[in-house]
């Protein structure tokens, strides 16, 4: 049978256009659809704004630190619309060069959503489109929690948007995402509340990164409300919004002009027609094996909609692995294992590997654990009560660094390279033989007793 397309991406986001440019340069005809803005969350909501919303925040310490080292007093106030304009001119930049890769590739983009007529049908703006094999790379999308009044809260889709600065937010969850925007938040200088169920932030990572994270927080001035829920929200004759408490220490809070609702995402799967195909959602997600194929032999998926680990990078491996495979006649799989990632809160952190907890069900007794806690030299002179913290999880069987872990200025651009050694199984012999660059925080993990 003669198809319009040999493959047609559904989702113009990392994994999409990835997988679309790399079938594309082995010879395949490539069709992509998407309904928004080229880029996906990364671009267009989350990692490239809000890191350049976390660069922004960290102006008004650096003018403080400066003094420390002989410059004089800086005052100077946020033009936040400026700030905004300039991050999202930004995102609009990257919005063509997409389109100009896209085109470089001879991928043809199509504007509109596409949904399923059948497994190799779909349809974009009324036009009919065939393919021998469809990707679904539609990523995800923000949730909001079944409160009374949460039609008042925002999600991180619309922070990017705000017309004026926050005086006082209120950000609901303990996330990477929410925690982030409440230390973006507050070093722009808005006075933030976090709220959160459970008694520590940040589910899921090493304790010590949760632990240290949240003290800092705090320490900056950052109000978190543990063991904490929201019964309702009302929004008040001053416009001002009332969120009703229960289980903590007080019975509300004010948020004067913003609350954030950054309680989790899942799989962006509403009006695809996935009921016309015999692709199946468990969880919430779609069904993929390793190959990334779906129950319908010839729809394939990849990135955030099969809820594996949502990161930009995995989404894009996911989609150069698919491509590579089904169309470059080099057969791999993805590999989840030691998958490094970054916090961009303030202190950031970042990690590589297993949790203290996950290394202790997996090796028992065996496990060792080296840690350091410092002040960095840069503020010696600066004066900051700032401190870093480095860890290091170890399988004492085989003295393989299985878990690598930090609290600290420039966090993620030193595990990205300890991540490199994880990966390839290196010991902590082998770290204690490298020599370490000093004066540097990063020696740390090399000199570690």
């Amino acid at each position: 049978m003669s198809y319009d397309f040999d493959l047609f991406v559904i989702g113009a986001g990392s994994g999409g256009i990835a997988s679309a440019r790399r079938a594309a340069e082995y010879g395949a005809k490539v069709g992509i659809a998407e309904v928004d803005r080229l880029g996906g969350t990364c671009v267009n909501r989350g990692c490239v704004p809000k890191k350049l919303m976390v660069y922004a925040s960290h102006f008004s310490e650096l003018f403080r630190d400066a003094v420390g080292y002989g410059w004089g007093a800086v005052q100077s106030d946020l033009d936040w619309p400026k700030m905004l304009k300039a991050v999202n001119d930004e995102v609009t930049r990257l919005n063509g060069i997409y389109q100009r890769m896209l085109d470089n590739s001879k991928v043809e983009v199509f504007e509109g959503y596409a949904k399923f007529v059948d497994s190799h049908t779909v349809t974009v703006n009324d036009r009919k489109i065939t393919a021998d094999k469809i990707l679904i790379a539609v990523g995800g999308k923000p949730t909001k929690p079944p409160t009374p009044g949460i039609e008042h809260a925002i999600t991180s889709n619309e922070i990017f948007h705000l017309q004026e600065r926050p005086k006082q937010a209120v950000v609901l969850g303990g996330g990477y995402i929410g925690v982030e925007f409440a230390c973006i938040l507050r070093g722009l200088g808005s006075d933030v509340t976090v709220i959160i169920r459970r008694d520590k932030i940040l589910r899921g990572f090493d304790e010590d990164i949760r632990t240290e994270i949240q003290e800092a927080m705090q320490k900056h001035g950052i109000r978190i409300l543990t063991n904490t829920t929201i019964q309702s929200i009302e929004k008040l004759d001053d416009g001002n919004l009332k969120l009703n408490l229960d289980g903590g220490e007080e019975d509300s809070v004010i948020a004067e002009t913003v609350s954030l609702a950054a309680t989790g995402r899942k799989p962006n799967l509403e009006g695809l027609g996935l009921e016309n195909t015999r692709v199946e959602i468990r969880n919430g997600a779609i069904a993929a094996d390793e190959y990334n194929q779906t129950a319908e032999p010839n729809i394939y998926a990849v990135g955030d909609c099969i809820d594996r680990i949502n990161l930009t990078p995995v989404a894009i491996n996911e989609g150069r692995v698919f491509a590579d495979t089904h169309f470059g006649g080099k057969s791999r799989v993805m590999s989840y294992e030691n998958v490094p990632t970054a916090i961009f809160t303030t202190p950031e952190a970042a990690t590589v590997g297993l949790t203290e907890t996950q290394a202790r069900e997996k090796y028992g007794d065996a496990v060792k654990v080296f840690r350091s806690r410092f002040r960095p030299m840069y503020h010696t002179l600066g004066g900051r009560d700032e401190k870093t913290l480095m860890k290091l999880i170890i399988d004492g069987n085989t003295d393989k660094v299985v878990g690598a872990h930090m609290v600290g200025e420039h966090a993620a651009e030193i595990i990205q390279g300890v991540a490199i050694a994880v990966k390839m199984g290196a010991t902590k012999a082998n770290f204690d033989a490298t020599i370490g660059i000093h004066p540097s925080s990063a020696e740390e993990f090399v000199t570690m007793r």
